[in-house]
């Protein structure tokens, strides 16, 4: 998986609290706590590299004494993590997750200080190992079987630059670009390593692959016009079937993933034939339910995907690439426009009920 990491586990203990003073009734101070804190531009490589022990312990409260009745409160450790973490406990179970940047985790809450209520005795920190999990989170997307271009599609419409070959498995890990507007609009765009059949099920990097689909607004289905075959021990695959197939897996692993907003780029339109492909896909997909029998049951999705928008390219001779641009661009301000209208809405009926 190269040299991206996006899953860490991490150990983690909150401070011992300070010790009471049973002659004057004094009260140790609480342990330190230990947070996990969103910030830009971290990740989890980095805490890696920079932590290699993955062990993280709060500061020890301060012990009561004549002078200070009270203990001083241990100091808190922060950790920055990287927008888009889930924090896991060790047993898989989500207890929290970090979106935007400044946002806060208690992971280990410190021991309290030694009072009347514990016979001046400290307690312990909270002590337990987590798991961070990261999903990226971008705008839009790629979704797509092996070499069907996600790579050379992304370094066409953004400034990344994606390691292309013409092998199936060029993209091993995940590559975030942003698509620059003249009007200095951004819009970033992930390239997730390629599905294969059966993904849902954890084959090749399944389950790797599809939890980043999670955290983008919208996806961009990218297809061979040409149709796909993995190896030659593997069935080929129609543009339709591909398609089908592709939200099979989504389906599978997360029905949710379906109600996204989603554009098909149909790629590789540079090969002779294409354009007759294309006018065949057309159709097809104008009644997709016509053509289930030509898929094996098991592999026929329970709903379809409604594409917003189909653009043929090529990332070859560049065709269609400024028209996707155009077309990414819209889908994303028409859903945004459509979030500010429901927000809209519910706080006029927030201020129409309070009255």
């Amino acid at each position: 998986y190269g040299n991206f990491i996006d899953d860490l586990r991490l150990y983690v203990r909150g401070g011992t609290g300070g010790m009471g003073y049973p002659r004057l009734g004094g009260e140790g101070g609480r342990g330190g706590d230990v947070w996990f804190v969103a910030q830009e531009r971290t990740t989890l490589k980095s805490i890696r590299d920079r932590y290699p022990q993955k062990r993280f312990v709060a500061g020890t409260g301060a012990n009561s004494s004549v002078k200070a009745l009270k203990g001083e409160k241990g100091k808190d450790c922060e950790i920055h993590v990287p927008l888009g973490i889930s924090v896991l406990c060790d047993d898989g179970k989500e207890i929290g997750e970090l979106n935007a940047a400044g946002e806060r985790f208690l992971a280990a809450r410190g021991g309290l200080g030694g009072s009347l209520a514990t016979n001046f005795v400290p307690c312990k920190g909270q002590r337990r190992i987590v798991h961070l999990d990261l999903k990226l989170i971008a705008d839009v997307g790629l979704v797509g079987f092996p070499n069907a271009g996600k790579s050379s599609l992304l370094s066409k419409i953004s400034h990344a630059k994606p390691e292309i070959a013409n092998y199936a498995f060029t993209t091993i890990q995940p590559e975030l670009g942003k698509i620059m507007y003249a009007d200095y609009k951004q819009i970033s765009v992930a390239d997730l390593p390629g599905l294969i059949e059966g993904a849902h099920a954890n084959k090749g990097m399944g389950h790797k692959f599809l939890k980043h689909v999670e955290r983008t607004k919208q996806l961009l289905l990218v297809v061979d016009i040409s149709g796909f075959q993995l190896s030659i021990k593997t069935q080929f695959r129609t543009a339709l079937e591909t398609i089908l197939l592709l939200t099979k897996e989504l389906e599978l692993y997360k029905e949710e993933l379906l109600k996204k907003p989603a554009l098909l780029a149909i790629n590789k339109m540079d090969l002779p034939c294409a354009k007759d492909n294309l006018n065949e896909l057309m159709k097809q997909l104008e009644n997709p339910q016509d053509f289930l029998h030509l898929l094996q049951e098991e592999m026929i999705p329970a709903n379809t995907l409604e594409f917003k928008d189909i653009i043929p390219v090529s990332t070859y001779t560049g065709e269609g690439i400024e028209e996707l641009k155009a077309r990414i661009r819209k889908s994303i301000d028409e859903e945004a426009e459509q979030e500010n209208e429901e927000y809209r809405k519910k706080k006029l009926l927030l201020l129409q009920t309070s009255e």
